[in-house]
Protein backbone atom coordinates (compact mmCIF):
# COMPACT_ATOMS: atom_id res chain seq x y z
CA UNK A 1 0.00 0.00 0.00
CA UNK A 2 2.73 2.38 0.64
CA UNK A 3 4.09 1.84 -2.41
CA UNK A 4 1.74 2.61 -4.31
CA UNK A 5 0.88 5.70 -2.50
CA UNK A 6 4.46 6.91 -2.81
CA UNK A 7 3.93 5.93 -6.99
CA UNK A 8 1.01 8.16 -7.54
CA UNK A 9 2.90 10.81 -4.74
CA UNK A 10 5.94 10.94 -7.58
CA UNK A 11 3.15 11.19 -10.61
CA UNK A 12 1.60 13.92 -9.05
CA UNK A 13 4.80 15.97 -8.50
CA UNK A 14 6.15 14.85 -12.15
CA UNK A 15 2.57 15.91 -13.03
CA UNK A 16 2.76 19.38 -11.48
CA UNK A 17 6.51 20.07 -12.25
CA UNK A 18 6.88 18.85 -15.67
CA UNK A 19 4.42 21.04 -17.77
CA UNK A 20 5.85 24.02 -16.11
CA UNK A 21 9.02 23.07 -16.72
CA UNK A 22 8.15 22.92 -20.27
CA UNK A 23 6.23 26.32 -20.34
CA UNK A 24 9.28 28.30 -18.85
CA UNK A 25 11.08 26.39 -21.37
CA UNK A 26 8.48 27.34 -24.22
CA UNK A 27 8.99 31.20 -23.45
CA UNK A 28 12.67 31.40 -23.88
CA UNK A 29 13.31 28.98 -26.44
CA UNK A 30 10.66 31.15 -28.68
CA UNK A 31 12.68 34.90 -27.21
CA UNK A 32 15.99 33.26 -28.66
CA UNK A 33 14.86 31.77 -31.84
CA UNK A 34 12.61 34.61 -32.57
CA UNK A 35 15.24 37.58 -31.24
CA UNK A 36 13.04 39.04 -29.10
CA UNK A 37 13.79 38.91 -25.02
CA UNK A 38 10.63 38.84 -23.68
CA UNK A 39 9.71 38.95 -19.48
CA UNK A 40 13.63 39.42 -18.32
CA UNK A 41 13.17 41.00 -14.77
CA UNK A 42 10.71 38.17 -12.91
CA UNK A 43 13.06 36.62 -10.20
CA UNK A 44 16.33 37.97 -11.21
CA UNK A 45 18.05 36.09 -13.31
CA UNK A 46 17.02 35.11 -17.22
CA UNK A 47 13.33 35.72 -15.70
CA UNK A 48 13.21 32.51 -14.44
CA UNK A 49 10.02 33.65 -12.24
CA UNK A 50 7.96 34.71 -15.10
CA UNK A 51 5.99 31.77 -15.19
CA UNK A 52 5.25 31.69 -11.39
CA UNK A 53 4.49 35.18 -11.96
CA UNK A 54 1.85 34.40 -14.46
CA UNK A 55 0.13 31.68 -11.96
CA UNK A 56 -0.13 34.98 -9.82
CA UNK A 57 -1.94 36.52 -12.13
CA UNK A 58 -4.21 34.02 -12.91
CA UNK A 59 -4.95 33.75 -9.37
CA UNK A 60 -5.79 37.26 -8.92
CA UNK A 61 -8.34 37.27 -11.59
CA UNK A 62 -11.97 37.64 -11.31
CA UNK A 63 -13.41 33.91 -12.61
CA UNK A 64 -16.45 35.52 -14.86
CA UNK A 65 -19.14 33.21 -16.54
CA UNK A 66 -21.59 34.28 -18.99
CA UNK A 67 -24.66 34.53 -18.14
CA UNK A 68 -26.31 32.62 -21.39
CA UNK A 69 -23.75 29.57 -20.51
CA UNK A 70 -24.26 26.34 -19.66
CA UNK A 71 -23.12 27.06 -15.96
CA UNK A 72 -22.35 23.30 -14.90
CA UNK A 73 -20.38 22.29 -17.75
CA UNK A 74 -19.06 25.73 -18.11
CA UNK A 75 -17.61 24.99 -14.80
CA UNK A 76 -16.42 21.49 -15.26
CA UNK A 77 -14.96 21.83 -18.93
CA UNK A 78 -11.26 22.60 -17.93
CA UNK A 79 -11.13 19.85 -15.29
CA UNK A 80 -11.93 17.49 -17.86
CA UNK A 81 -9.39 18.44 -20.43
CA UNK A 82 -6.55 18.14 -17.56
CA UNK A 83 -7.09 14.87 -15.40
CA UNK A 84 -7.09 12.38 -17.94
CA UNK A 85 -3.31 13.16 -18.85
CA UNK A 86 -2.66 13.09 -15.14
CA UNK A 87 -4.24 9.59 -15.43
CA UNK A 88 -2.28 8.49 -18.32
CA UNK A 89 0.88 8.81 -16.11
CA UNK A 90 0.11 5.85 -14.25
CA UNK A 91 0.24 3.51 -17.38
CA UNK A 92 4.21 5.03 -18.38
CA UNK A 93 7.38 3.50 -16.97
CA UNK A 94 10.15 6.22 -16.25
CA UNK A 95 12.05 3.14 -15.97
CA UNK A 96 12.23 -0.74 -15.86
CA UNK A 97 10.86 -0.82 -12.42
CA UNK A 98 9.22 2.54 -12.05
CA UNK A 99 5.77 2.34 -13.33
CA UNK A 100 2.53 3.07 -10.95
CA UNK A 101 0.06 0.60 -12.46
CA UNK A 102 1.12 -2.46 -15.11
CA UNK A 103 -1.97 -2.85 -17.22
CA UNK A 104 -1.65 -5.73 -19.66
CA UNK A 105 -3.69 -3.00 -22.11
CA UNK A 106 -1.90 -0.22 -21.04
CA UNK A 107 -1.03 1.15 -24.57
CA UNK A 108 -5.54 0.88 -24.80
CA UNK A 109 -5.77 2.53 -22.01
CA UNK A 110 -3.56 5.38 -22.73
CA UNK A 111 -5.06 6.10 -26.15
CA UNK A 112 -8.65 5.69 -25.22
CA UNK A 113 -7.60 8.08 -22.00
CA UNK A 114 -6.04 10.55 -23.90
CA UNK A 115 -8.89 10.57 -26.20
CA UNK A 116 -11.62 11.97 -23.33
CA UNK A 117 -9.22 15.45 -22.71
CA UNK A 118 -10.09 16.62 -25.89
CA UNK A 119 -13.72 16.13 -25.14
CA UNK A 120 -12.79 19.36 -22.50
CA UNK A 121 -12.31 21.84 -25.35
CA UNK A 122 -15.92 20.45 -26.83
CA UNK A 123 -17.40 21.33 -23.31
CA UNK A 124 -16.15 24.33 -22.99
CA UNK A 125 -16.92 26.08 -26.97
CA UNK A 126 -20.79 24.30 -26.49
CA UNK A 127 -21.27 25.88 -23.03
CA UNK A 128 -19.77 29.22 -23.44
CA UNK A 129 -22.93 30.55 -25.56
CA UNK A 130 -20.16 32.06 -27.80
CA UNK A 131 -19.86 32.15 -31.61
CA UNK A 132 -16.47 31.67 -31.74
CA UNK A 133 -16.78 29.05 -28.82
CA UNK A 134 -18.71 26.73 -30.93
CA UNK A 135 -16.48 26.54 -34.12
CA UNK A 136 -13.48 26.42 -31.95
CA UNK A 137 -15.16 23.40 -29.94
CA UNK A 138 -16.83 21.73 -33.41
CA UNK A 139 -12.79 22.23 -35.09
CA UNK A 140 -11.74 20.35 -32.28
CA UNK A 141 -13.77 17.82 -32.88
CA UNK A 142 -12.72 17.74 -36.19
CA UNK A 143 -9.31 17.25 -35.08
CA UNK A 144 -10.30 14.62 -32.81
CA UNK A 145 -12.36 12.38 -35.43
CA UNK A 146 -9.31 12.89 -38.43
CA UNK A 147 -6.05 12.47 -36.30
CA UNK A 148 -7.14 9.52 -34.17
CA UNK A 149 -6.75 7.02 -36.61
CA UNK A 150 -3.21 7.73 -38.06
CA UNK A 151 -2.89 7.56 -33.87
CA UNK A 152 -3.95 4.86 -33.61
CA UNK A 153 -2.54 3.07 -36.28
CA UNK A 154 0.59 3.83 -35.51
CA UNK A 155 0.73 2.77 -32.02
CA UNK A 156 -0.45 -0.61 -33.49
CA UNK A 157 2.27 -0.76 -35.53
CA UNK A 158 4.89 -1.17 -32.34
CA UNK A 159 2.23 -3.07 -30.33
CA UNK A 160 2.49 -5.62 -33.21
CA UNK A 161 6.31 -5.34 -33.45
CA UNK A 162 6.62 -6.34 -29.58
CA UNK A 163 3.87 -8.69 -29.52
CA UNK A 164 2.06 -6.77 -26.21
CA UNK A 165 -0.33 -4.41 -25.49
CA UNK A 166 1.43 -3.56 -22.05
CA UNK A 167 3.46 -0.28 -22.14
CA UNK A 168 6.35 -1.66 -20.36
CA UNK A 169 6.47 -4.61 -22.43
CA UNK A 170 7.13 -2.95 -25.35
CA UNK A 171 10.31 -1.03 -24.14
CA UNK A 172 11.54 -4.09 -22.73
CA UNK A 173 10.86 -6.09 -26.46
CA UNK A 174 12.49 -2.73 -28.31
CA UNK A 175 15.55 -2.84 -30.20
CA UNK A 176 17.72 -0.27 -31.43
CA UNK A 177 17.14 -0.79 -34.85
CA UNK A 178 13.47 -0.66 -34.51
CA UNK A 179 14.11 3.15 -34.99
CA UNK A 180 14.82 2.66 -38.84
CA UNK A 181 11.74 0.01 -39.30
CA UNK A 182 9.10 2.22 -36.95
CA UNK A 183 10.08 5.34 -37.93
CA UNK A 184 7.31 6.18 -40.32
CA UNK A 185 5.17 5.35 -37.05
CA UNK A 186 7.05 7.29 -34.53
CA UNK A 187 6.49 10.34 -37.03
CA UNK A 188 2.97 9.58 -37.70
CA UNK A 189 2.24 9.21 -34.14
CA UNK A 190 4.08 12.33 -33.25
CA UNK A 191 2.37 14.89 -35.61
CA UNK A 192 -0.84 12.89 -34.74
CA UNK A 193 -0.55 13.60 -30.99
CA UNK A 194 0.63 17.27 -32.01
CA UNK A 195 -2.78 17.36 -34.06
CA UNK A 196 -5.03 16.46 -31.08
CA UNK A 197 -2.99 18.48 -28.20
CA UNK A 198 -4.06 21.69 -30.92
CA UNK A 199 -0.36 22.27 -30.74
CA UNK A 200 0.94 24.68 -33.81
CA UNK A 201 0.61 24.38 -37.09
CA UNK A 202 -2.55 22.16 -35.90
CA UNK A 203 -3.91 24.96 -33.48
CA UNK A 204 -7.23 26.04 -35.50
CA UNK A 205 -9.42 25.45 -33.18
CA UNK A 206 -7.54 28.53 -30.70
CA UNK A 207 -6.63 30.60 -33.86
CA UNK A 208 -6.50 33.67 -32.11
CA UNK A 209 -6.01 35.84 -35.32
CA UNK A 210 -9.14 34.07 -36.42
CA UNK A 211 -11.70 33.10 -33.53
CA UNK A 212 -10.00 35.10 -30.54
CA UNK A 213 -9.01 32.01 -28.43
CA UNK A 214 -11.63 29.31 -29.49
CA UNK A 215 -13.06 27.23 -26.63
CA UNK A 216 -11.07 29.30 -23.79
CA UNK A 217 -12.63 33.23 -25.66
CA UNK A 218 -15.11 33.26 -22.44
CA UNK A 219 -12.67 31.80 -20.03
CA UNK A 220 -11.11 33.47 -17.22
CA UNK A 221 -8.56 33.33 -14.02
CA UNK A 222 -7.78 29.62 -13.15
CA UNK A 223 -10.05 28.05 -15.37
CA UNK A 224 -8.37 29.81 -18.53
CA UNK A 225 -4.98 28.60 -16.37
CA UNK A 226 -6.26 25.02 -15.94
CA UNK A 227 -6.42 25.14 -19.83
CA UNK A 228 -2.92 26.61 -20.60
CA UNK A 229 -1.91 23.76 -18.26
CA UNK A 230 -3.31 20.82 -19.28
CA UNK A 231 -1.73 21.62 -22.83
CA UNK A 232 1.90 21.45 -21.53
CA UNK A 233 0.77 18.42 -19.23
CA UNK A 234 -0.13 17.28 -23.44
CA UNK A 235 3.06 18.09 -24.30
CA UNK A 236 4.41 15.72 -21.61
CA UNK A 237 2.28 13.16 -21.95
CA UNK A 238 3.07 13.28 -25.84
CA UNK A 239 6.52 13.10 -25.23
CA UNK A 240 6.63 10.13 -22.64
CA UNK A 241 4.67 8.15 -25.17
CA UNK A 242 6.77 8.49 -28.31
CA UNK A 243 9.64 7.94 -25.84
CA UNK A 244 8.62 4.66 -24.50
CA UNK A 245 6.63 3.67 -28.20
CA UNK A 246 9.61 4.79 -30.78
CA UNK A 247 12.55 5.85 -29.06
CA UNK A 248 13.39 2.61 -26.49
CA UNK A 249 12.02 4.25 -23.57
CA UNK A 250 14.34 3.79 -20.41
CA UNK A 251 17.31 1.95 -23.01
CA UNK A 252 20.86 3.78 -23.44
CA UNK A 253 24.37 3.64 -22.51
CA UNK A 254 25.95 4.99 -19.48
CA UNK A 255 23.02 7.21 -17.95
CA UNK A 256 20.42 5.66 -15.42
CA UNK A 257 17.84 4.07 -17.53
CA UNK A 258 14.81 6.97 -15.64
CA UNK A 259 17.61 9.64 -16.81
CA UNK A 260 17.30 8.59 -20.48
CA UNK A 261 14.00 8.78 -20.53
CA UNK A 262 14.04 12.46 -19.24
CA UNK A 263 16.61 13.35 -22.02
CA UNK A 264 14.39 11.61 -24.55
CA UNK A 265 11.37 13.28 -23.55
CA UNK A 266 12.67 16.97 -23.30
CA UNK A 267 14.28 16.55 -26.64
CA UNK A 268 10.92 16.28 -27.70
CA UNK A 269 9.37 18.76 -25.65
CA UNK A 270 12.15 20.74 -27.69
CA UNK A 271 10.86 19.65 -30.72
CA UNK A 272 7.26 20.55 -30.25
CA UNK A 273 8.66 24.15 -29.46
CA UNK A 274 10.62 24.06 -31.90
CA UNK A 275 7.71 22.82 -34.76
CA UNK A 276 5.22 26.41 -33.35
CA UNK A 277 8.29 28.97 -33.59
CA UNK A 278 9.06 27.49 -37.58
CA UNK A 279 5.86 26.41 -39.47
CA UNK A 280 2.79 28.88 -39.94
CA UNK A 281 -0.89 27.90 -38.84
CA UNK A 282 -2.71 25.09 -41.42
CA UNK A 283 -5.98 26.31 -42.90
CA UNK A 284 -8.88 23.96 -42.32
CA UNK A 285 -8.51 22.00 -45.16
CA UNK A 286 -5.00 21.55 -45.33
CA UNK A 287 -5.53 20.02 -41.96
CA UNK A 288 -7.73 17.16 -43.53
CA UNK A 289 -5.74 16.31 -46.27
CA UNK A 290 -2.87 15.67 -44.04
CA UNK A 291 -4.65 13.48 -42.14
CA UNK A 292 -6.39 11.34 -45.03
CA UNK A 293 -4.65 11.53 -47.34
CA UNK A 294 -1.31 11.63 -45.78
CA UNK A 295 -0.86 10.35 -42.08
CA UNK A 296 -3.89 7.59 -42.46
CA UNK A 297 -1.71 6.15 -45.76
CA UNK A 298 1.55 6.50 -44.14
CA UNK A 299 0.41 4.73 -40.93
CA UNK A 300 -1.13 1.85 -42.76
CA UNK A 301 2.20 1.42 -45.00
CA UNK A 302 4.07 1.22 -41.35
CA UNK A 303 1.73 -1.40 -40.68
CA UNK A 304 1.98 -3.47 -43.28
CA UNK A 305 6.03 -3.20 -43.28
CA UNK A 306 5.75 -4.65 -39.59
CA UNK A 307 3.32 -7.32 -40.34
CA UNK A 308 5.74 -8.33 -42.75
CA UNK A 309 8.89 -8.02 -41.10
CA UNK A 310 7.32 -9.96 -38.48
CA UNK A 311 6.39 -13.05 -41.08
CA UNK A 312 10.09 -12.88 -42.08
CA UNK A 313 11.71 -12.36 -38.31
Amino acid sequence: MLDVVLSFAVILIVFLVLPLIVGQTEHKVMAHMQSRLGPMYAGGFHGWAQLIADGVKFAQKEDVIPAAADRRIFMIAPGVALVPYLVVLIAIPLDQDLVAVHLDLGLFFVLAVMGVGVLGAIMAGWASANKYSVLGGMRAAAQLMSYELPLVLAASSVAMAAGTLSIPGIVEAWQWWWLPWQAIGGVVFFLAGLAELRRPPFDMPVAESEIIMGPMTEYTGMRFALFMLSEYAGIVVLSFLTTVLFLGGWHGPLLPGWLWTLVKVFLLAFVVIWLRVTYPRLREDQLQKLAWAILVPLALVQLALTGVIKVLI
